[in-house]
């Protein structure tokens, strides 16, 4: 295997350029300069309504048609079940709002989840009278698992759709998608909706292998601009009714889903972020994984060393079962505090809290205001910046 040439890669990232150490990628990662400038392109050069016969909205519909389909190649998806929108936690409320189960039936909810993914759907079950029955692992521990044999409980021939994270925004935990759908399609009418927020940064995604019904990301935590993007299946999009104009065709998730016209602009400028990463076996992607490994093995190995740290999420730097997004408290110390120390001693960019987790964060593990130390990383960041990290944390946290 080709070493990953970590330092080629940030030079197409021209933010890293400055001296500020991002350690706060699951919030929102750098952008490529091919997609700065893509932007900048278009809005100099095709920045009017699309679907008209002149020259340029012309070039404007060829682009933004360029766009769809970049989204769509990424996730192994056919055009017509991709729509973009402004964040996920919009495209997932309005997924919300198109379904109309009956009174009584029943949506099984992961309670460790982002907010996005949850309040749409107990909001949807206030409305309908629905059934809402919570998935939480069984086992209280610091390492919080979705485990399919347990979801099987929950199921009933009731059930109309379950919901879940393919990876924690918080514990970098990974969750396995594909047997979770196979346990979710045994009751014929249940759709599974998969938050891919935290994982879609980290791995190729194939929601035909996968067999999930609707996925949900953000480019702007893939290299890209601030857009999300929400997959739906054609079988699932079968079960939705159109948020759109009654005078409008709903033929296509985006016609079903998208309420007015999404940036157009951004949404263009997906192509460049899909020629970056390349083919899901090669390209950047190829030598992403280890990398990653490398740095998350890093930072684990000295927080597993020290008996005042608790990390919370996988132990392991086991690139199959978690994602360089690792969070722990220190005995003894606010996490808040042990933040605002590293950005005020050095240039570390991190982050603390629940993270819209808070039913995670505070109900699950318990945890007292300040939350977690969230240090998220990227392909692009550095040995040598997580070496320079963790001496920094060990002088914040070592006692004298």
């Amino acid at each position: 295997m080709v070493k990953f040439d970590v330092e080629a890669a940030r030079s197409k990232f021209p933010a890293l350029k400055e001296d500020q150490v991002f350690l706060d990628n699951a919030g929102g990662s750098q952008i490529l300069g091919t997609v700065i400038e893509s932007i900048s392109d278009y809005l100099i050069k095709s920045n009017v309504q699309f679907g008209g016969g002149y020259k340029t909205s012309q070039a404007s519909s060829s682009r933004y048609d360029d766009g769809v389909t970049a989204g769509a190649k990424f996730l192994n998806a056919q055009k017509d079940e991709i729509a973009y929108g402004p964040s996920t936690t919009q495209l997932l409320r309005n997924l919300s709002l198109t379904f109309q189960f009956r009174e009584g039936d029943e949506i099984v909810v992961s309670g460790i989840d982002h907010e996005a993914n949850i309040a749409p759907w107990t909001d949807l079950a206030a409305r309908l009278k629905l059934v809402v029955k919570w998935w939480a692992p069984r086992e209280h521990s610091t390492n919080p698992r979705l485990l399919p044999e347990e979801l099987k409980s929950l199921l009933s021939p009731r059930t109309r759709l379950v919901t879940c994270t393919h990876a924690s925004n918080v514990l970098g935990t990974i969750h396995d998608v594909k047997a979770i759908a196979g346990v979710v399609h045994t009751v014929p009418q249940a759709l599974l909706c998969v938050d891919g927020v935290s994982y879609a940064p980290h791995r190729p995604v194939d929601v035909k292998e996968l067999g999930v019904d609707f996925y949900v990301l953000s480019w702007y935590k893939i290299f890209g601009p601030h857009v999300a993007m929400l997959y739906g299946s054609r079988e699932a999009q079968e079960k939705m009714h159109t948020l759109g104009h009654f005078f409008n065709s709903s033929a296509t998730l985006e016609n079903k889903i998208s309420l007015g016209s999404s940036s157009y602009e951004l949404v263009q400028a997906i192509p460049p972020i899909i020629e970056y990463l390349g083919a899901p076996q090669g390209g950047s992607w190829g030598d992403v994984e280890p990398h990653e490994s490398l740095l998350q093995s890093t930072l684990l190995g000295f927080l597993n060393s020290r008996p005042d740290v608790t990390v919370y999420g996988e132990k392991s730097a086991d690139e199959s079962l978690r994602l360089p997004t690792v969070s722990f408290k220190v005995a003894g110390f606010d996490s808040r505090e042990i933040v605002e120390t590293l950005e005020r001693t050095t240039n570390f960019g991190l982050r603390w809290g629940a993270f819209y987790s808070n039913r995670l964060v505070y109900e699950f593990l318990k945890l007292d205001a300040s939350g977690v130390v969230r240090v998220s990383m990227a392909h692009y960041n550095t040995l040598e910046e997580i070496n320079s990290f963790t001496k920094a944390l060990d002088g914040v946290i070592t006692k004298t």
